[in-house]
């Protein structure tokens, strides 16, 4: 799905889609019509839990060491590794945290309280990316095709946590802390046949 080189010290990572037949809507929330949307987003239900949490014992018991009962969403998902590799990961989102879960070992990788995030970055193109910032630790780079819904939730969830309005902000180039001390460049590009995006050392 993406391959990724190193280029002059540059960690650069290509992923193509499928270009969006709609154009920009009234109906995207909490896009505020900035966002192009792909037409299939626009009129997907929301199911929240795509993986069936209560039949893996493991996610239960993670969730219940950490005291969370309420599963907003969970899907399997794509996150860019600090090397700018993909590697596919659960994403469990309660009304209190974000959990990103190694479905290969049943372990907890991270769970980041939902108070810790300062906002979400996007394209305004038809991509699969997203970035959470959470400015007390390193950024999560993610893909999902079901971006649209994992925002929502995150900022229907912060709001009713703390009464705080999650910031959604839209950029074709935005930088992200791929680490502790690793910051990189995503870049978002039109092209024909879809969208390329390119991820930079900085």
């Amino acid at each position: 799905m993406s391959n990724a080189d190193e280029d002059n010290g540059e960690a650069e990572g290509r992923l193509r889609m499928r270009p969006s037949n709609s154009n920009i809507s009234d109906d995207q929330e909490p896009f505020m019509g900035i966002k192009v949307r792909r037409k299939a987003s626009l009129f997907r239900e929301y199911l929240g839990d795509y993986i069936d949490v209560p039949s893996h014992p493991f996610l239960l018991k993670i969730l219940q060491k950490q005291g969370d009962k309420r599963v907003l969403f969970a899907d399997k998902v794509l996150r860019v590794t600090g090397s700018g590799k993909m590697k596919r990961c659960v994403l469990m989102i309660t009304d209190l945290a974000i959990y990103v879960v190694d479905p290969e070992i049943d372990a907890l990788k991270r769970r980041v309280a939902l108070a810790a995030v300062e906002k979400i970055c996007l394209s305004e193109l038809s991509d699969n990316f997203f970035a959470i910032i959470i400015p007390t630790e390193y950024d999560l780079l993610m893909a999902s095709t079901r971006k649209t819904e994992i925002v929502t939730v995150m900022v229907e969830a912060s709001k009713n946590a703390s009464d705080f309005e999650l910031e959604v902000a839209f950029s074709n180039r935005f930088e992200y802390n791929a680490a502790s001390d690793l910051v990189k460049e995503i870049q978002f590009e039109q092209v024909q046949g879809g969208v390329k995006t390119r991820i930079l050392r900085k």
